[in-house]
């Protein structure tokens, strides 16, 4: 078997071009306005987290599948440029590279619509050529928009080989999400939409968020950590519980803020941090990237995360 690296970590994950349109608001339905710009750039929660996990100076190896068409070879070249290592990144002619249409308003706010491609190809073989990686990944990422079945049988990989699995449920399927997949998780991070399709509470308050924790674990999580937006972070496992309020920084959009907390939190954790120390650090990469244009271009560096949490125990 592989010697397990903690420095490594693996995600598989989704992969898309993002199209995104920038307005003063977002439109209503069957309205049509004018927007400010639009910029095309790499997205899908597998790949934006790990562009994060890379530019937090951690190995990341991404296991997913491309079309052959031009998107494909530009979200690619995008990994790459970031420094992810795409050697178990397959490439499929049986459908395009995954698509998302997001639109953003002047708050940051914003409404997505994805067109999941090759993203949904994604089968038991994608996971038999990472084998390798698997068992050597510190810890694995995984989300819910590829399917469940190869995630599943990755994150066996992984725990049987010593290593720790991240799920981001996200988004909850519309028959919701067995508590098998729970249970296969070390680290079950909703955010307040998917805590409240979970276990039925919006974790709108601490108090809240405490409730809606306890029932993740009731369900099969070995650690529930409720990311609730500008309100902060509450985490809970066997062991302990706590709750991280979150950075005052200036906000612009917040696509992808919540795949650089995924990030940040798998290499804190993989590189040892205890949970309440781990999940503060993957705060600050939240929300440094909610200070970016959105997406996988503003995952933070190390440097400016360390910075960020310097300040904040300065003040």
């Amino acid at each position: 078997m592989p010697a397990r690296s903690p420095s490594l970590v693996a995600i598989l994950g989704s992969i898309n071009t993002d199209i995104t349109a920038f307005s003063e608001r977002l439109p209503k339905p069957g309205e049509t306005i004018l927007g400010r710009r639009v910029t095309i750039a790499l997205g899908g929660k597998g790949a934006n987290q790990a562009v994060a996990v890379a530019r937090l100076g951690a190995r990341a190896v991404f296991i997913g599948r491309t079309g052959t068409d031009a998107f494909g070879a530009q979200v690619r070249g995008h990994l790459a440029e970031y420094g992810v290592d795409t050697e178990h990144l397959g490439s499929d002619a049986k459908a395009p590279t995954g698509v998302a249409i997001i639109d953003v308003d002047e708050r940051g706010e914003n409404c997505i619509v994805v067109v999941p491609g090759t993203n949904h190809l994604i089968d038991a073989s994608d996971v038999a050529r990472a084998d390798g990686v698997l068992k050597s990944a510190g810890a694995l990422l995984l989300q819910l928009e590829t399917p469940l079945a190869p995630s599943l049988a990755a994150a066996q990989i992984v725990r049987a080989a010593g290593g720790m699995v991240l799920l981001d449920p996200a988004p909850v399927p519309p028959a919701g999400l067995g508590d098998e997949a729970l249970r296969a998780a070390d680290f079950v991070t909703p955010n307040e939409v998917e805590t409240e399709r979970l276990v039925g509470v919006r974790p709108d308050t601490e108090v809240k968020a405490r409730t809606a924790a306890a029932r993740l674990i009731e369900r099969g999580a070995r650690a529930a950590i409720v990311k609730m937006g500008a309100a902060g972070v509450y985490f809970r496992d066997a062991k302990e519980q706590g709750f991280v309020p979150a950075f005052p920084v200036n906000s612009v959009n917040t696509v992808g803020a919540g795949d650089s907390f995924n990030g940040g939190l798998a290499v804190a954790l993989a590189r040892g941090d205890d949970l309440p120390r781990a999940v503060r650090f993957a705060a600050a990469c939240g929300a440094l990237a909610t200070t970016g244009s959105g997406g996988a271009g503003s995952a933070p560096s190390l440097a400016a995360v360390e910075g960020l949490l310097a300040r904040a125990h300065a003040g």
